[in-house]
């Protein structure tokens, strides 16, 4: 789960003759050739014309099909809201927070960032409103009974997650780049001993991270999973349902928010899984990923045209002194 003339304005009618006698209106002068048609007063609006909104770099790219989809979806922003909160009577009026975005369903064109969210929704769904809809709801639900803000105030492990997911640098398109190092001298075995806890710990970074887009230059990341030295023996009972719950979470909840994930250091036993996930994951979002080998070379030449020398990790071909 991309982007009026106006008649002239009558002239002003003549003055009057005389205050006792009827007013005579002259003839509107002939438009000299070649002078440009006179603009209508600030005031004047041309029939089914709307009200100009805010806009930025992002909703430049709209197309056409998708701002008529916008503007529909904009509609129903109440009623979305009266849906995914009916025990809330003023929900139909209440503003929201959304990846660092106040929404205000009564004036949701007044922030081109709310555009931009919104039509990732839609962009998700194909432009179908009505399972756009259906995901808003399903997110909103879902960011209210997760309780997004008690994740990030949460305190995990340092032993076990301080190293595991870093977010380090910008790529080439200015998207913040999220390293998850699943190698190494990571014990896998602890991390996912608690699989709730770790999938509060992996929702937590995944919130740090789209914290730093701004949604009008920057409205995705990019992702780097390191798998180095992943034994066969990790990938146990609570591992595969760790990643199968974190997947549904960011496939259902976070629509349209990566730009590309790149499986790097890859094990050979491993491919195998990446093209099971196939069939979990949407065709567009999984044409997003790529299995990278373990060489330098083979790092370099795919990290590279993404990620410029100074902001890559030298353990990952770069010049930059990181993790």
């Amino acid at each position: 789960m991309t982007n009026t003339s106006t008649a002239p304005a009558p002239a002003a009618p003549a003055a009057a003759a005389a205050e006792a006698k009827p007013e005579i209106s002259a003839a509107p002068p002939s438009p000299t050739p070649g002078a440009p048609a006179a603009l209508p007063a600030a005031s004047e609006k041309k029939d089914g014309e709307e009200d100009k909104e805010p806009q930025n770099t992002l909703t430049g790219h709209f197309t056409e099909a998708e701002w008529k989809a916008l503007k529909d979806f904009r509609t129903q922003l109440p009623d979305i809201l009266a849906e995914a909160f009916p025990d809330k009577p003023e929900a139909k009026s209440t503003p929201f927070t959304i990846w660092g975005v106040v929404v205000d369903p009564t004036k949701p064109k007044s922030d081109a960032r709310v555009s931009v969210i919104l039509m990732k929704f839609l962009r998700a769904r194909n432009l179908n409103a009505t399972a756009a809809r259906e995901m808003l709801v399903n997110t909103l639900r879902w960011r209210e009974s997760f309780d997004i803000e008690a994740a990030l105030k949460e305190e995990f492990p340092k032993d076990l997650f301080d190293n595991m997911g870093i977010i380090q640098g910008r790529d080439k398109g200015n998207r913040p780049v999220v390293y998850n190092i699943y190698g190494g001298n990571q014990d896998l075995k602890a991390v996912f001993s608690d699989v709730q806890r770790f999938i509060r710990w992996r929702v937590a970074l995944q919130e740090r991270s789209v914290a730093l887009l701004d949604f009008t230059e920057v409205d995705q990341t990019l992702q780097i999973h390191d798998y180095a030295g992943v034994s066969l023996s990790s990938r146990d009972a609570n591992s595969k349902a760790a990643a199968s719950e974190s997947t549904n979470i960011f496939g259902s909840h976070y629509p349209e928010l990566l730009h590309k994930k790149f499986f790097i250091n890859v094990p050979s036993w491993m491919t195998w899984i990446f093209w099971a996930f196939k069939t979990l994951i949407p065709s567009a979002t999984f044409a997003k990923m790529a299995v990278i080998g373990s060489s330098t070379s083979s790092l370099q030449s795919a990290l590279l045209p993404h990620i410029d020398a100074k902001e890559l990790p030298k353990r990952y071909g770069g010049d930059a002194e990181a993790f």
